[in-house]
């Protein structure tokens, strides 16, 4: 039960982190509403990745949202293996 709750999350998680990164396209400076709940939601996961990789960038491009969802998906697949999930 608890397991199922926590891979819920880390899903809604991995949407926010989309959602964010095709809004930063057309509201770049966050100043609508929903980007800023979303930044919120989204930056404690993404700062430190950003801080690892001295930026998150690449030629401009941030790279932090790929790395993170990617550590989501290999963190939601340990969890769900480890209840009998596929």
């Amino acid at each position: 039960m608890i397991i199922s709750l926590i891979v819920w999350i880390l899903n809604i998680l991995v949407i926010a982190i989309i959602v964010r990164s095709l809004l930063s396209w057309v509201d770049p400076m966050g100043r609508n509403p929903i980007s800023q709940i979303l930044n919120k939601f989204t930056e404690p996961v993404l700062a430190p990745i950003r801080n690892l990789m001295g930026g998150g960038g690449v030629g401009g491009f941030d790279l932090s949202p790929i790395i993170a969802i990617l550590v989501i998906q290999v963190i939601t697949q340990v969890l769900a293996q480890s209840v009998g999930f596929r």
